[in-house]
Parts: C-alpha cells; structure tokens; sequence
C-alpha cells in the first residue's frame, strides 16, 4: 500500500493506530545543517518542545510524572500526621496539660483574665474551658479527621509549590 492511500484513509489494516501513527510521525524533530533539534528556523530562537496548559514543560501527551506524584502523596501524609501530632503538642505546651492547668503559663494568664471578666469563674463554653477539655481529654475523632486533611491539603501545597519552583531553577 502507498503512502498516499495510507493518508486518504482507503487502507483499514491499520485502523485507529494510523492517526497515532501519523501524528508522531509529524511531531518527530528532523535534522538539517541550519536547524536546531526542535525545528526552529535559521536567524530565530529555539522555541524549545511543546508546553503544556500550565506552562512547565508538561505535554498532555506525557505519562504522569511519578516523582511529582509521589512526592505530593509523601507530602500530603506527612502534612497530616504533623498536624494530628502537633495540636496537642502545642495545648500541652501552652499550659492545657492532662493533669490541668500549668501554673506560670499562657494558659495560667488566659483562665485569670477570663475568670476576672466575668467575676471569679471560668464560664463554661468559653475558649479557656473547651481548650481546657482538649488538653486534658484529647482530640475527638471528627476533630483529628479535620486536623489530618487540613495539614494534607496544606502539605500538598507546599509541595507543589516547592516542585514549580524547583521546575522554574532549571
């Protein structure tokens, strides 16, 4: 069969593979003694290959870039487990302890000027107490489940932050 009936389509042998093949055949660079890899003209500058939607070099017609994925799943979980870890770290550390209130704490000043705005008790409710109760029970699960996506989708952001700045160096 000529190549010619092959472009009108009258052969069928090859069915749905002769617009693929006939569309790498077309994106293929060639070589000449004035042109560069990517086909520019002889006097212009390389217009390097094909950019993809966001600009960074990625063809539509690229496999997935695992690394890039890989990395942003790593970075999601860890960004989760960080968060889930961190709240109570940072309760017990701030003075909403187990075992209490620490005395000479942020959280020792908090419940005093609370107490004092509304004439000698801690209302119930209010920010000193319900942190009081985390620091001392813990995290319900509907409040860990929040936590862990919060610090996975702040993770994955940082990620791709980091990997377009990264792509943007080179």
């Amino acid at each position: 069969m000529s190549a010619r009936a092959i472009e009108s389509g009258e052969g069928d042998a090859l069915g749905t593979l002769l617009p693929e093949l006939l569309s790498e055949e077309e994106e293929e660079p060639f070589q000449s003694t004035n042109q560069d890899s990517y086909g520019s003209s002889p006097g212009k500058a390389p217009q390097g290959p094909h950019q993809g939607p966001d600009d960074f070099g990625s063809d539509p017609r690229d496999p997935p870039n695992f690394y890039r994925y890989a990395g942003m799943t790593a970075a999601a979980v860890i960004g989760g487990v960080m968060a889930v870890r961190a709240v109570p770290e940072l309760l017990d550390t701030v003075g909403f302890t187990r075992k209490g209130i620490s005395p000479s704490s942020l959280a020792a000043k908090m419940m005093s000027s609370t107490a004092r705005a509304n004439g000698g008790g801690v209302p119930s409710g209010s920010l000193v107490s319900n942190l009081q109760s985390k620091g001392a029970t813990g995290l319900s699960t509907p409040s860990n489940i929040l936590l862990g996506s919060a610090g996975a989708l702040l993770g994955a952001l940082l990620w791709g932050s980091y990997s377009s700045s990264r792509r943007t160096q080179y």
